[in-house]
C-alpha cells in the first residue's frame, strides 16, 4: 500500500511537471519503474497505459480553459500514434541507444535556443499556422521515440515547436498534450500485442493514473496564467539540464564532471530565468494592456 501511495503521488508530481510544461511525465515515470527493478519494455508499456487516462484527463483540462490548437493536434496525432504502434509493436526490440546521443544533442541545442529566447524581451505577433508537411514528420519521430524510450513525445514536441516561433507558448503545449492522447493508446495497443497483459503492471498503473487525473486540472490552470515568458524559460532549462544528463551517462562520465557540468547548468537557468522575469516586469510596466496576451511569443 506504501509503495502504490508513492507511486500515486510520483504520478501527481509528474503530470503536474508534464501537463505544466508539455514534458517528462513518461521519462519521470519510467526512470521510478526502472529503480524498482520493472524491465524496460514492461515499464514503457505500464506508463503508456496509465497515460491514456492521464492525457485524456489533461487534454480535457487544457481544452476548457483554451490552450489547445486543434489544427495542430490533428496533424501531429495521428503520425504520433502511428510512430507509437511501430515503435511498441516492431522496433521495441531494437535498441536505440546509439541514436540517444545524437537526439540529446539535438534536443540540448533547442534548449539553449529556448533559454536564450525567452530570456529576452517578447512582442506581440500573428501566430503563422504551421504547414502539414512539418507537423506530420515531427509527429511521427517524436511517437516512435515515445514508444521505444519510455517516454518522448514531450520533449521531442514541445520544444521543437516552441523553437519555431510560431505558436504560443500555452498553445504548444496543450496542444501536445491533447495529442498525447491518441500516442499512448497507440503504444498501449502495441505493446498489447507484442507483450500481452502481463506486459503491464497494473497496481502501479492505478496509482500512476490517480495521481496523474489529480494533478492534469491544476497543471491546465498554471499554464493558462503563468506568463509565456516564464513558461518557456522553464521549458528550456528543463531541456537542458534532462539532455545534459544523458550526454554524460552515455559518455560514461557523469561521476567525473556531474558535479561540475549540473551547477553550471542550474546556474545558467537561474540567470536566464531573472533575465525572462525582467524582461517581462519591464514589458508589462510599458505596455501593461498588451503584456498578458497569449499572443506574444519572442522576438526574433
Amino acid at each position: 500500500m506504501r509503495k502504490l501511495l508513492i507511486m500515486a503521488l510520483v504520478g501527481l508530481a509528474a503530470q503536474l511537471v508534464d501537463g505544466a510544461l508539455g514534458m517528462a511525465y513518461g521519462v519521470t515515470s519510467s526512470t521510478l519503474l526502472l529503480v524498482a527493478g520493472i524491465s524496460p519494455a514492461t515499464a514503457s508499456a505500464s506508463v503508456h497505459l496509465a497515460e491514456v487516462g492521464t492525457t485524456l484527463a489533461s487534454g480535457i483540462a487544457h481544452w476548457r480553459f483554451g490552450n489547445v490548437d486543434w489544427r495542430v493536434v490533428r496533424n501531429i496525432a495521428l503520425p504520433g500514434a502511428v510512430g507509437a504502434f511501430a515503435g511498441a509493436t516492431v522496433l521495441s526490440s531494437i535498441s536505440t541507444e546509439a541514436a540517444i546521443p545524437w537526439t540529446a544533442g539535438i534536443l540540448l541545442a533547442l534548449g539553449m535556443y529556448l533559454l536564450i529566447r525567452f530570456a529576452r524581451p517578447l512582442r506581440p505577433t500573428r501566430p503563422r499556422p504551421l504547414p502539414t508537411r512539418f507537423l506530420s514528420p515531427l509527429g511521427l519521430f517524436a511517437g516512435f521515440i515515445d514508444a521505444t524510450g519510455g517516454g518522448g513525445w514531450g520533449p521531442v514536441a514541445t520544444p521543437t515547436l516552441l523553437a519555431s516561433g510560431s505558436m504560443e507558448p500555452r498553445k504548444v503545449i496543450g496542444s501536445v498534450g491533447a495529442s498525447e492522447f491518441l500516442v499512448a493508446g497507440a503504444a498501449s495497443v502495441g505493446f498489447l500485442i507484442g507483450l500481452g497483459s502481463e506486459g503491464f503492471v497494473l497496481p502501479t498503473v492505478a496509482a500512476l493514473l490517480v495521481g496523474g487525473v489529480i494533478a492534469a486540472p491544476l497543471a491546465a490552470w498554471l499554464v493558462r496564467h503563468v506568463p509565456a515568458q516564464l513558461l518557456g524559460a522553464f521549458v528550456g532549462g528543463l531541456i537542458i539540464l534532462v539532455n545534459t544528463r544523458s550526454l554524460l551517462r552515455v559518455a560514461g562520465v557523469e561521476g567525473e564532471l556531474g558535479v561540475y557540468a549540473y551547477p553550471l547548468v542550474l546556474a545558467a537557468w537561474a540567470v536566464a530565468l531573472s533575465f525572462a522575469v525582467r524582461a517581462w516586469r519591464r514589458t508589462r510596466a510599458v505596455a501593461p494592456e498588451i503584456a498578458p496576451e497569449p499572443e506574444l511569443v519572442p522576438a526574433a
